[in-house]
């Protein structure tokens, strides 16, 4: 079966929702379909080219009258193009998408829409854009009660499908030595300390303080926590204002700041357990699953995404929200060795993943 896919997105530049589409774009070339991206191009524009896609550029990343205007040339893309499925990742383009299908007056030009929800929205007023599909995938079983309590979209309608880590360099597999020798090199306070993970960047709703209270109250010298995630330069205050907090809280060679991680992975295998406790209920749980792929232990409050990755993947690392006293024991516990990692579920793997989201397109296009 011939199969064209057009994925839609304002740009293709570093995040979760970016990766995805080069992810899916990669998988489909390479089962012999056609992949075609719109976006205003950006970082990952050239993968997706060398990787047997097509790309579009169109002006429709900010927010403005200007893009809602490019709706005209989209039409024009999907007329020249005629893809089998229109696969919307993100809010204002699917808004572009809805007056440039309406546009067009061939009868005989009829895709099958799908979207994702790759959040739980704060304005679903203005995500009704994702909603006017065939079909929705939500990315947990959170994002689909969530569509299903604030949209107007019929539960068969909605196909569940986890966010998945590529295996192939989220894995078990033996530690890089070059890159162990070269982290050692910059952070030597680490070596020979069982590590804390809290990968994150540096913002108030991720937890960063709930992670600095914890480490607080933990006994023992065996440890050291690391925080790895950038700080961006609207947070430098934040940080700075932090970091102040934090030296009066522990032991300044108990914790680590290491910036951004291009290899992550490494990090990961190098963790005894990595902890996830944002403020806020999370859509989705991706460091978790990237941890436990690489060994890693996992902990996180029981709540949002995040409390249903853990569930599905090691049910003890789950702690009620605020229960520091519960999260505190169960970091020693791990510390200990008493605890041992377990392998990730298929449902959490790339090829899952997008094997899931192509029988869909197939299942659809079918009916």
């Amino acid at each position: 079966m011939s199969l064209k896919v057009l994925q839609l997105l304002p740009a293709l530049n570093h995040g979760g929702v970016e990766r995805g589409t080069l992810d899916l774009s990669k998988y489909l070339t390479n089962n012999g379909y056609q992949s075609i991206v719109v976006s205003s191009g950006g970082h990952f524009e050239h993968q997706i080219k060398e990787s047997g896609g097509l790309h579009f550029s169109l002006s429709i990343e900010d927010k403005n009258i200007t893009s809602i205007l490019e709706f005209k040339k989209l039409a024009q893309i999907y007329t020249t193009e005629r893809p089998d499925i229109i696969h919307l990742r993100s809010r204002f383009p699917a808004w572009i998408h809805f007056f440039a299908l309406r546009s067009i007056k061939d009868p005989s030009f009829k895709p099958t829409v799908i979207s994702t929800f790759h959040g739980l929205y704060s304005k679903p007023w203005y995500s009704k854009s994702m909603s006017y599909v065939d079909k929705t995938i939500a990315i947990s079983e959170c994002v689909r009660e969530y569509i299903l309590e604030n949209y107007n979209v019929s539960k068969s309608d909605i196909k569940l499908i986890y966010r998945g880590c590529d295996t192939s360099v989220f894995n078990k597999n033996e530690q890089d030595n070059l890159w162990l020798e070269d982290f050692y090199s910059q952070h030597p306070e680490i070596k020979n300390k069982k590590v804390i993970l809290f990968p994150a960047r540096i913002t108030a709703w991720k937890g960063i303080e709930s992670f600095g209270k914890v480490l607080s109250q933990l006994a023992g010298s065996d440890w050291i926590g690391v925080v790895a995630g950038p700080v961006a330069k609207n947070k430098e205050r934040y940080f700075k204002k932090l970091t102040a907090q934090f030296a009066n809280l522990i032991d300044s060679k108990k914790l680590v700041f290491v910036g951004s991680q291009s290899s992550i992975q490494n990090l990961y295998k190098l963790s005894k357990v990595t902890l996830n406790l944002s403020e806020k209920p999370e859509p989705f749980g991706r460091t978790i699953i990237e941890a436990a792929a690489c060994g890693s232990l996992v902990i996180g409050w029981n709540r949002g995404g995040v409390g249903e990755s853990i569930n599905l993947i090691d049910s003890w690392g789950l702690v009620n929200y605020l229960d520091f006293k519960q999260l505190t024991l169960k970091l020693r516990s791990a510390l200990d060795g008493s605890r041992h990692s377990v392998d990730l579920p298929d449902i959490f793997t790339l090829e899952y993943q997008c094997k899931q989201t192509v029988d869909l397109y197939r299942q659809v296009l079918a009916t």
